[in-house]
């Protein structure tokens, strides 16, 4: 059984919300949606999708700073989608981090071949390093997903005062 690819996608119009929600769902991906900046940061932090499908025009903040922060702790692709269709707009995006940019309105061929090439490109730049695996342990640092022996192991946040040394406080330890 193979595992569902995860994708968010943030975008605040509804319309294309859906259409690109179907779109995927049609190609079996696991689909997670943000209409504000704020909210599409928290579920790529928390979620670690394997695809960013982002509009730059967002009510709480523009897409560039989501990227500039995105790219602060992840590689996972971005496909920029937007109304935007200066060519400095794409510049500016890609510069900042962004994998690809379509401009609205696109087509369903156009949006999947665009996400297949941001998916087969970030496979090949992923070092052999990312993962870890021992005696049925895997860790998955791009991911930050561990299993046992197939099984996918939860860790929770530890009240990090608890511990007498902490790799961000040598000078304690």
């Amino acid at each position: 059984m193979s595992q569902k690819l995860t994708a968010v996608i943030i975008e605040d119009e509804k319309n294309i919300c859906r259409f690109m929600e179907s779109v995927l769902a049609e190609e079996s991906y696991k689909i997670l949606t943000a209409s504000t900046g704020t909210e599409g940061l928290s579920v790529i932090a928390s979620q670690c999708p394997d695809i960013i499908l982002l509009d730059l025009g967002l009510p709480d903040m523009d897409g560039m700073t989501i990227i500039q922060k995105v790219r602060q702790f992840t590689h996972t692709p971005i496909i920029v989608v937007s109304a935007r269709a200066q060519e400095e707009e794409k510049v500016a995006a890609l510069d900042c981090g962004a994998n690809d940019y379509i401009t609205k309105p696109f087509g369903t061929s156009e949006l999947m071949t665009r996400i297949r090439t941001a998916l087969r490109h970030s496979h090949r730049s992923k070092s052999s390093d990312s993962v870890y695996s021992c005696d049925g342990l895997v860790i998955d640092f791009e991911k930050r997903l561990i299993s046992l022996n197939g099984e996918e192991i939860h860790l929770r946040r530890s009240n990090i005062n608890s511990y007498p040394c902490w790799p961000d406080r040598p000078a304690k330890c």
